[in-house]
């Protein structure tokens, strides 16, 4: 990853983002209403923890045939992926609770998840809500060689077949978290002295992910293998769950970022981007399926991109609200609002943005 430096624009044109900041904050006030989350959210808690448990307890508890063993397992993975789009991450955003320590409490969620608080917020917090889509800077674009996300990165032949093998892919997410991510990202950024907050000492961020790995393995594997559960019936579970989850993560992340409307810019020769960290958010960022309760309901409102890439602070059940303000002054000031209208609009899209990703780059 490049250490340049980056700078944004100071020139914000007629001032969009103090426009918009102000509009966002009169609606708040005006509607008496606190930025974090409130019943809805909480109540969307319960049910994703009880998606996520549920099936645990029972296959755990009860003499279930293979089939709905399995079954019992994805149902695991589906409430894998809500717990930690709706309550890890409004709490790591500080968002989830006006209370710091209920915020501490769930964005720890993270933990029984295969992820580790610090890296997830030096990544996600720091490198890709500060650098959207800048090669060398912002991870979630940045696969490896396996998956050109980025024109800016080398492509290699294989990418021509990207189109097809890059869904199977994104079900490896959080099964990499859990075995090499954590411990290769939290080398990285101390080494680089990155965090989100107060830096953290080596040796303690150390200890909690050692610790904090011991504690994921004992609930997943040691477990189920206490309680009489074959070896490859376990790994089997795990493989399930872990899969089901990555590959609903990985797809919402993407369709926010990795469009055929979204840019990826990068800086000058002097670390400069062209434009103000607001108005870079907006052509680098994307919704999709804004009308569907559903998605709204279940991605944690990572369908409105755009509204949590620049209020990340408000909790998201908020921005189905404020998506209006952020439209139209978006539009007042000649700016643009990137938006799929369906979920399976902006899957085609996506295809298609890989697909023109993996042709050789003076082909493209």
């Amino acid at each position: 990853m490049s250490k340049q430096a980056l700078s944004f624009s100071r020139k914000d044109p007629a001032k969009f983002f103090k426009t918009l900041n102000k509009r966002v904050n009169d609606y708040f006030k005006e509607n008496n209403l606190k930025r974090t989350g409130n019943w809805k959210l909480y109540t969307k808690a319960i049910v994703m923890f009880t998606l996520l448990i549920a099936p645990v307890v029972l296959i755990l508890t009860v003499d279930l045939p293979g089939w709905a063993q399995i079954l019992g397992m994805v149902i695991v993975g589906v409430g894998m992926a809500g717990v930690g789009m709706n309550v890890m991450h409004d709490a790591n955003h500080g968002s989830f609770s006006s209370k710091k320590w209920v915020n501490k409490l769930m964005g720890s969620s993270i933990y029984i998840l295969a992820g580790n608080d610090y890296n997830w917020k030096v990544q996600h917090n720091v490198l890709h809500h500060t650098y959207t889509n800048i090669h060398g800077h912002d991870e979630d674009i940045d696969a490896g060689r396996v998956i050109r996300f980025s024109k800016h990165a080398k492509w290699y032949r294989f990418h021509k077949y990207q189109k097809y093998y890059a869904f199977f892919l994104y079900g490896l997410l959080t099964a990499n978290w859990a075995i090499t991510t954590d411990f290769t990202q939290t080398y990285r950024y101390l080494k680089r002295k990155l965090s989100y907050g107060k830096m953290p000492n080596p040796a303690t961020q150390w200890t909690k992910l050692v610790i904090g790995k011991i504690v994921y393995y004992s609930i997943w594997v040691v477990l189920p293998l206490s309680l009489g559960f074959k070896w490859w019936e376990v790994l089997i579970g795990f493989v399930v769950m872990h899969y089901t989850a990555g590959i609903i993560l990985s797809v919402i992340f993407q369709l926010a970022h990795v469009m055929p409307n979204t840019e990826m810019p990068l800086p000058d020769n002097e670390g400069n981007i062209k434009n103000t960290w607001a108005i870079h958010q907006l052509f680098t960022t994307s919704n999709f399926s804004p009308k569907s309760w559903l998605v709204s309901f279940y991605t944690g409102g990572l369908n409105r991109q755009v509204e949590h890439h620049l209020f990340s602070h408000i909790s998201h059940i908020h921005y189905s609200k404020i998506a209006k303000i952020v439209k139209e002054t978006a539009r007042e000031f000649s700016l643009p609002y990137n938006e799929y209208n369906t979920f399976w609009q902006a899957v085609a899209e996506h295809y298609n943005q890989l697909k023109m990703l993996g042709q050789r780059p003076s082909l493209a």
